[in-house]
């Protein structure tokens, strides 16, 4: 994929998470602090599918950003052919382990194996 491309994304997934994490801390907000954190509140926000759905939509648009910023760093301090490939395909595999383990947390929630 093209760095030009990369980049587009990378500014996309920036707004579209600043848009979603406002929604999430207003929704906090409803609440009262403390209210917000009590277990069994937490519990009813990922019981409930469009929360949830939102949790996960942030979960997947700050991991892409996030390492797709740390591939950009990494790829500032050295270049060649052979450690672009590895730091781009490293952040890749890392984004996806950090995805498939924050989904489990949301479906195993939200289905009550918690």
């Amino acid at each position: 994929m093209r760095e030009s491309t990369i980049m587009k994304i990378h500014y996309g997934t920036a707004l579209a998470a600043v848009a979603l994490v406002a929604v999430h801390i207003l929704m906090r907000l409803t609440q009262g602090f403390a209210e917000s954190l009590e277990y069994e509140s937490v519990l009813a926000n990922y019981k409930f599918i469009p929360y949830a759905a939102m949790l996960e939509l942030i979960l997947i648009l700050l991991a892409v950003h996030g390492f797709n910023g740390l591939r950009v760093i990494l790829l500032e301090l050295k270049q060649g052919r052979s450690y672009e490939k590895a730091v781009s395909y490293g952040c890749l595999a890392a984004m996806i382990a950090l995805i498939a383990y924050g989904s489990r947390t949301i479906i195993m929630t939200n289905m009550g194996m918690v």
